[in-house]
Protein backbone atom coordinates (compact mmCIF):
# COMPACT_ATOMS: atom_id res chain seq x y z
CA UNK A 1 0.00 0.00 0.00
CA UNK A 2 1.26 3.65 -0.87
CA UNK A 3 1.96 6.00 1.60
CA UNK A 4 -0.62 8.52 -0.15
CA UNK A 5 -3.40 5.70 -0.14
CA UNK A 6 -2.53 4.63 3.67
CA UNK A 7 -2.73 8.62 4.62
CA UNK A 8 -5.96 8.70 3.07
CA UNK A 9 -6.97 5.84 4.83
CA UNK A 10 -6.35 7.51 8.42
CA UNK A 11 -8.08 10.85 7.43
CA UNK A 12 -11.19 8.79 6.28
CA UNK A 13 -11.37 6.31 9.58
CA UNK A 14 -10.21 9.48 11.76
CA UNK A 15 -12.60 11.39 10.43
CA UNK A 16 -15.73 8.70 10.58
CA UNK A 17 -14.58 8.21 14.95
CA UNK A 18 -15.37 12.04 15.18
CA UNK A 19 -18.49 11.82 12.97
CA UNK A 20 -19.97 9.08 15.40
CA UNK A 21 -18.64 10.76 18.27
CA UNK A 22 -19.84 13.99 17.93
CA UNK A 23 -23.68 12.45 17.11
CA UNK A 24 -23.23 11.11 20.47
CA UNK A 25 -21.92 14.41 22.08
CA UNK A 26 -24.86 16.40 20.62
CA UNK A 27 -27.67 13.42 22.40
CA UNK A 28 -25.69 13.61 25.35
CA UNK A 29 -25.31 17.45 25.60
CA UNK A 30 -29.17 17.97 24.75
CA UNK A 31 -30.16 15.28 27.54
CA UNK A 32 -27.79 17.62 30.05
CA UNK A 33 -29.80 20.55 28.85
CA UNK A 34 -33.17 18.76 29.55
CA UNK A 35 -31.78 17.31 33.25
CA UNK A 36 -30.25 20.60 34.26
CA UNK A 37 -32.49 23.01 33.37
CA UNK A 38 -30.00 24.69 31.04
CA UNK A 39 -30.71 25.75 27.68
CA UNK A 40 -29.66 24.30 24.63
CA UNK A 41 -28.32 27.62 23.20
CA UNK A 42 -25.53 27.92 26.73
CA UNK A 43 -24.61 23.53 26.51
CA UNK A 44 -24.15 23.86 22.46
CA UNK A 45 -21.78 27.62 23.72
CA UNK A 46 -19.95 25.93 26.73
CA UNK A 47 -19.90 22.58 26.98
CA UNK A 48 -19.87 21.23 23.36
CA UNK A 49 -18.21 23.69 21.73
CA UNK A 50 -14.98 23.99 24.02
CA UNK A 51 -14.94 20.16 23.62
CA UNK A 52 -14.91 20.47 19.21
CA UNK A 53 -12.34 23.19 20.05
CA UNK A 54 -9.60 21.80 21.64
CA UNK A 55 -8.19 20.49 18.59
CA UNK A 56 -7.77 23.76 17.11
CA UNK A 57 -6.05 24.82 20.88
CA UNK A 58 -3.74 21.84 20.34
CA UNK A 59 -2.98 22.23 16.93
CA UNK A 60 -2.26 25.66 17.50
CA UNK A 61 -0.23 25.29 20.68
CA UNK A 62 1.64 22.26 19.20
CA UNK A 63 2.40 24.73 16.01
CA UNK A 64 4.26 27.95 18.04
CA UNK A 65 5.94 25.84 20.16
CA UNK A 66 7.10 22.39 19.24
CA UNK A 67 6.54 23.24 15.01
CA UNK A 68 7.26 26.82 15.23
CA UNK A 69 5.22 27.45 12.44
CA UNK A 70 2.87 30.81 13.70
CA UNK A 71 1.29 30.86 10.44
CA UNK A 72 -0.55 27.58 10.55
CA UNK A 73 -1.85 28.53 14.53
CA UNK A 74 -3.09 31.57 12.90
CA UNK A 75 -4.45 30.01 9.72
CA UNK A 76 -5.90 27.39 11.42
CA UNK A 77 -7.96 29.19 14.45
CA UNK A 78 -9.25 31.91 11.45
CA UNK A 79 -9.85 29.49 9.41
CA UNK A 80 -12.04 27.45 10.89
CA UNK A 81 -14.01 30.84 12.16
CA UNK A 82 -14.73 31.35 8.64
CA UNK A 83 -15.79 27.02 8.40
CA UNK A 84 -17.40 27.52 11.28
CA UNK A 85 -19.99 29.85 9.75
CA UNK A 86 -19.99 28.30 6.27
CA UNK A 87 -21.30 24.92 7.99
CA UNK A 88 -24.59 27.50 9.16
CA UNK A 89 -25.43 27.73 5.34
CA UNK A 90 -24.92 23.75 5.25
CA UNK A 91 -27.35 23.33 7.74
CA UNK A 92 -29.91 25.83 6.12
CA UNK A 93 -29.08 23.70 2.89
CA UNK A 94 -30.12 20.60 4.59
CA UNK A 95 -33.02 21.25 7.28
CA UNK A 96 -36.14 20.71 5.71
CA UNK A 97 -38.45 21.10 8.19
CA UNK A 98 -38.45 24.80 8.40
CA UNK A 99 -36.38 27.86 7.92
CA UNK A 100 -33.74 27.86 10.69
CA UNK A 101 -33.12 31.34 11.43
CA UNK A 102 -36.35 31.80 12.05
CA UNK A 103 -36.39 28.81 14.69
CA UNK A 104 -33.50 29.30 16.51
CA UNK A 105 -33.46 31.67 19.71
CA UNK A 106 -32.65 35.14 19.99
CA UNK A 107 -29.88 34.83 22.24
CA UNK A 108 -27.71 33.73 19.47
CA UNK A 109 -27.22 37.26 18.40
CA UNK A 110 -25.43 38.26 21.38
CA UNK A 111 -23.07 35.35 20.34
CA UNK A 112 -22.32 36.72 16.73
CA UNK A 113 -22.12 40.38 17.75
CA UNK A 114 -18.89 39.06 20.09
CA UNK A 115 -17.94 37.34 17.56
CA UNK A 116 -17.59 40.34 15.54
CA UNK A 117 -15.61 42.41 17.90
CA UNK A 118 -13.02 39.66 18.50
CA UNK A 119 -12.70 38.94 14.75
CA UNK A 120 -12.59 42.53 14.40
CA UNK A 121 -10.09 42.86 17.21
CA UNK A 122 -8.06 40.44 15.32
CA UNK A 123 -7.83 42.16 12.19
CA UNK A 124 -6.64 45.43 14.09
CA UNK A 125 -3.90 43.37 15.47
CA UNK A 126 -2.95 41.65 12.29
CA UNK A 127 -2.78 44.97 10.41
CA UNK A 128 -1.12 47.40 13.39
CA UNK A 129 1.37 44.90 13.97
CA UNK A 130 2.92 44.61 10.67
CA UNK A 131 2.92 48.78 10.48
CA UNK A 132 4.82 48.27 14.04
CA UNK A 133 1.72 50.47 15.91
CA UNK A 134 0.67 47.43 17.88
CA UNK A 135 2.56 47.75 21.35
CA UNK A 136 3.55 44.53 23.70
CA UNK A 137 3.83 43.97 26.87
CA UNK A 138 7.07 41.54 26.94
CA UNK A 139 6.51 39.06 24.23
CA UNK A 140 3.10 39.27 24.43
CA UNK A 141 0.73 41.25 22.06
CA UNK A 142 -1.47 44.10 23.51
CA UNK A 143 -4.29 42.98 21.24
CA UNK A 144 -3.92 39.46 23.02
CA UNK A 145 -4.64 40.87 26.41
CA UNK A 146 -7.76 42.86 25.39
CA UNK A 147 -8.84 39.70 23.32
CA UNK A 148 -8.75 37.74 26.56
CA UNK A 149 -10.62 40.22 28.68
CA UNK A 150 -12.99 40.54 26.15
CA UNK A 151 -13.81 37.13 25.68
CA UNK A 152 -14.32 36.75 29.89
CA UNK A 153 -16.47 39.90 29.13
CA UNK A 154 -18.36 38.02 26.63
CA UNK A 155 -19.27 34.76 28.19
CA UNK A 156 -20.47 36.91 31.47
CA UNK A 157 -22.65 38.57 29.40
CA UNK A 158 -24.10 35.87 27.65
CA UNK A 159 -24.42 34.02 30.81
CA UNK A 160 -26.47 36.65 32.17
CA UNK A 161 -28.79 37.17 29.25
CA UNK A 162 -29.34 33.21 28.77
CA UNK A 163 -30.21 33.60 33.07
CA UNK A 164 -32.57 35.97 32.22
CA UNK A 165 -34.30 34.04 29.14
CA UNK A 166 -34.62 30.95 31.26
CA UNK A 167 -37.50 29.04 31.96
CA UNK A 168 -39.25 29.37 28.76
CA UNK A 169 -40.07 25.88 27.26
CA UNK A 170 -39.29 23.04 29.57
CA UNK A 171 -37.48 20.37 26.65
CA UNK A 172 -38.55 16.91 27.09
CA UNK A 173 -36.73 14.77 29.39
CA UNK A 174 -34.75 12.03 27.95
CA UNK A 175 -34.26 8.36 28.06
CA UNK A 176 -31.50 8.40 31.01
CA UNK A 177 -30.35 9.82 33.95
CA UNK A 178 -28.20 12.94 34.54
CA UNK A 179 -25.04 10.63 35.73
CA UNK A 180 -25.44 8.61 32.26
CA UNK A 181 -25.61 11.70 30.13
CA UNK A 182 -22.47 13.20 32.27
CA UNK A 183 -20.61 10.24 31.50
CA UNK A 184 -21.37 9.75 27.82
CA UNK A 185 -20.52 13.17 27.62
CA UNK A 186 -17.28 12.54 29.12
CA UNK A 187 -16.68 9.64 26.48
CA UNK A 188 -17.40 11.23 24.03
CA UNK A 189 -15.53 14.34 24.77
CA UNK A 190 -12.21 12.13 25.18
CA UNK A 191 -12.82 10.40 21.61
CA UNK A 192 -13.15 13.52 19.74
CA UNK A 193 -10.42 15.39 21.77
CA UNK A 194 -8.12 12.07 20.77
CA UNK A 195 -9.51 11.96 17.06
CA UNK A 196 -9.31 15.64 16.94
CA UNK A 197 -5.14 15.41 18.04
CA UNK A 198 -4.16 13.13 15.39
CA UNK A 199 -6.32 14.50 12.23
CA UNK A 200 -4.93 18.16 11.80
CA UNK A 201 -1.27 15.52 11.71
CA UNK A 202 -2.41 13.77 8.69
CA UNK A 203 -4.05 17.12 7.43
CA UNK A 204 -0.07 18.26 7.57
CA UNK A 205 1.43 15.87 5.87
CA UNK A 206 -1.65 15.34 3.33
CA UNK A 207 -0.77 19.21 2.56
CA UNK A 208 2.88 18.96 3.19
CA UNK A 209 3.53 17.00 -0.14
CA UNK A 210 2.27 19.58 -2.29
CA UNK A 211 4.34 22.95 -1.57
CA UNK A 212 1.67 25.26 -0.34
CA UNK A 213 2.81 27.72 2.00
CA UNK A 214 1.95 27.52 5.42
CA UNK A 215 -0.48 29.83 6.01
CA UNK A 216 -2.60 28.37 3.12
CA UNK A 217 -2.28 24.95 5.10
CA UNK A 218 -3.43 26.00 8.01
CA UNK A 219 -6.36 28.41 6.68
CA UNK A 220 -7.88 25.89 4.71
CA UNK A 221 -6.63 22.24 5.60
CA UNK A 222 -5.42 22.38 9.11
CA UNK A 223 -8.65 24.41 9.42
CA UNK A 224 -11.20 21.98 7.98
CA UNK A 225 -9.21 19.35 9.83
CA UNK A 226 -9.47 20.63 13.19
CA UNK A 227 -13.43 21.39 12.28
CA UNK A 228 -14.78 17.99 11.53
CA UNK A 229 -15.25 18.08 15.27
CA UNK A 230 -17.88 20.84 15.20
CA UNK A 231 -19.17 19.17 11.52
CA UNK A 232 -19.96 16.23 12.78
CA UNK A 233 -21.35 17.37 16.11
CA UNK A 234 -23.57 20.19 14.30
CA UNK A 235 -24.87 17.75 12.22
CA UNK A 236 -25.92 15.34 15.19
CA UNK A 237 -27.47 18.26 16.69
CA UNK A 238 -29.52 19.16 13.68
CA UNK A 239 -30.58 15.19 13.53
CA UNK A 240 -32.14 15.19 16.89
CA UNK A 241 -33.77 18.58 15.88
CA UNK A 242 -31.98 20.41 19.01
CA UNK A 243 -31.19 23.85 16.44
CA UNK A 244 -30.05 26.49 19.35
CA UNK A 245 -27.26 23.62 20.25
CA UNK A 246 -26.35 23.83 16.72
CA UNK A 247 -25.95 27.57 16.44
CA UNK A 248 -24.59 27.88 19.89
CA UNK A 249 -21.84 25.04 19.61
CA UNK A 250 -20.80 26.95 16.11
CA UNK A 251 -21.12 30.41 17.52
CA UNK A 252 -19.25 29.21 20.66
CA UNK A 253 -16.55 27.67 18.66
CA UNK A 254 -15.58 31.15 16.95
CA UNK A 255 -15.37 32.65 20.26
CA UNK A 256 -13.13 30.26 21.77
CA UNK A 257 -11.12 29.63 18.40
CA UNK A 258 -10.42 33.84 18.96
CA UNK A 259 -9.15 33.03 22.23
CA UNK A 260 -6.86 30.06 21.04
CA UNK A 261 -5.09 33.12 19.25
CA UNK A 262 -4.97 34.57 22.69
CA UNK A 263 -3.00 31.42 24.44
CA UNK A 264 -1.35 30.80 21.35
CA UNK A 265 0.47 34.31 21.73
CA UNK A 266 1.50 33.86 25.37
CA UNK A 267 3.00 30.23 24.42
CA UNK A 268 5.19 31.55 21.55
CA UNK A 269 8.14 33.75 23.35
CA UNK A 270 9.64 34.92 19.68
CA UNK A 271 7.51 37.76 20.17
CA UNK A 272 4.13 38.91 19.50
CA UNK A 273 2.72 36.19 17.37
CA UNK A 274 0.67 38.34 14.70
CA UNK A 275 4.44 40.16 14.15
CA UNK A 276 5.62 36.23 12.78
CA UNK A 277 2.61 35.92 10.30
CA UNK A 278 1.17 36.82 6.94
CA UNK A 279 -0.68 39.73 6.45
CA UNK A 280 -3.26 37.44 4.36
CA UNK A 281 -4.25 36.51 7.59
CA UNK A 282 -6.56 39.92 8.12
CA UNK A 283 -8.21 38.21 5.00
CA UNK A 284 -9.49 35.62 6.98
CA UNK A 285 -10.72 37.16 10.40
CA UNK A 286 -12.35 40.22 8.03
CA UNK A 287 -14.07 37.70 5.87
CA UNK A 288 -15.33 36.04 9.50
CA UNK A 289 -16.25 39.22 10.62
CA UNK A 290 -18.53 39.80 7.67
CA UNK A 291 -19.89 36.40 7.91
CA UNK A 292 -20.96 37.19 11.29
CA UNK A 293 -22.80 40.59 10.53
CA UNK A 294 -24.49 38.74 8.37
CA UNK A 295 -25.34 36.16 10.40
CA UNK A 296 -26.91 38.81 12.93
CA UNK A 297 -29.05 40.41 10.69
CA UNK A 298 -30.45 36.98 9.54
CA UNK A 299 -31.41 36.62 12.75
CA UNK A 300 -32.84 39.80 13.46
CA UNK A 301 -35.14 39.51 10.58
CA UNK A 302 -35.60 35.90 10.66
CA UNK A 303 -36.24 34.84 6.64
CA UNK A 304 -38.55 32.00 5.93
CA UNK A 305 -38.47 32.06 2.43
CA UNK A 306 -35.85 30.27 -0.27
CA UNK A 307 -33.91 31.33 -3.01
CA UNK A 308 -34.50 28.49 -5.50
CA UNK A 309 -36.19 26.44 -3.09
CA UNK A 310 -32.99 25.73 -1.63
CA UNK A 311 -31.32 27.66 1.04
CA UNK A 312 -31.77 31.60 2.50
CA UNK A 313 -30.09 34.40 0.30
CA UNK A 314 -27.68 34.74 4.11
CA UNK A 315 -26.96 31.00 3.51
CA UNK A 316 -25.77 31.88 0.29
CA UNK A 317 -23.67 34.93 1.01
CA UNK A 318 -21.75 32.49 3.73
CA UNK A 319 -20.91 30.69 1.17
CA UNK A 320 -19.53 33.10 -1.27
CA UNK A 321 -18.04 34.62 0.98
CA UNK A 322 -16.23 31.63 2.40
CA UNK A 323 -15.44 30.82 -1.28
CA UNK A 324 -14.38 34.14 -1.35
CA UNK A 325 -11.28 34.02 1.81
CA UNK A 326 -10.65 30.33 -0.20
CA UNK A 327 -9.84 32.04 -3.44
CA UNK A 328 -7.74 35.04 -1.78
CA UNK A 329 -6.16 31.87 0.38
CA UNK A 330 -5.35 30.43 -2.61
CA UNK A 331 -4.08 32.96 -4.92
CA UNK A 332 -1.33 34.14 -2.04
CA UNK A 333 -0.11 30.63 -1.06
CA UNK A 334 -1.76 27.84 -3.01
Amino acid sequence: MSSSVSIWLQFTLCAAVIGYAGVRLSRYGDAIAALTGLSRNWIGLILVATVTSLPELVTGLSAVTVAAAPDIAVGDALGSCVFNLAILAMIDLLYRRGAVYALVGPGHVMSAGFGVILLASVTLAVLLTGQGHMPAVGHVSLASLAILGMYLVAMRAIYLTEQRASGAVAAERPGMTLKAALMGYGVSSAVIVAAGIWLPLIGVELARVMGWSNSFVGTLFVAFATSVPELATTWGAVRIGAIDMAFGTLLGSNLFDVLILSLDDLAYFSGPIYAQVSPVHAVSALTACLMSGAVIVTLIYRPVSRVWHTASWASIVLLQLYLFNAFIQYRHGG
